[in-house]
């Protein structure tokens, strides 16, 4: 089994790199016989964590994001990123922990592949 590490740093909903990414992952992570799949989220990237988004198109982000975390993907933001935006565990969705970058370092080093957005 592959495992495939996705970092994140680009904003939610700005452009469409952050929707690429989850669109990615969740198409990835559909194959979980055949891969593992990780994802950390960075800088502005982090707000995509958030519970209770409310956005004119559905799914929102944090809907597909829910979905990955459902399908066993493992979900990281960065620490520094999330205390920078005041976001702390209790304002991220289910399943979403901080993560550090020792932590990211290490599932970079134990990673098949990674992508970054």
């Amino acid at each position: 089994m592959q495992t495939v590490l996705i970092t994140v740093n680009a904003s939610p909903y700005g452009n469409e790199r952050a929707l690429s990414a989850l669109r990615l992952t969740l198409t990835l992570a559909q194959q979980n016989e055949r891969c593992r799949v990780q994802l950390f989220l960075l800088s502005d990237a982090v707000v995509t964590a958030l519970k209770n988004q409310k956005t004119a198109q559905a799914p929102s982000l944090g809907e597909m994001l829910a979905e990955a975390l459902e399908l066993g993907v493992e979900v990281r933001v960065c620490r520094t990123c999330a205390d920078a935006r005041g976001v702390d565990e209790n304002l991220l969705l289910t399943g979403v922990k901080i993560g550090t970058m020792p932590e990211l370092a290490e599932w970079t080093l134990s990673a098949d592949k990674t992508l970054s957005f």
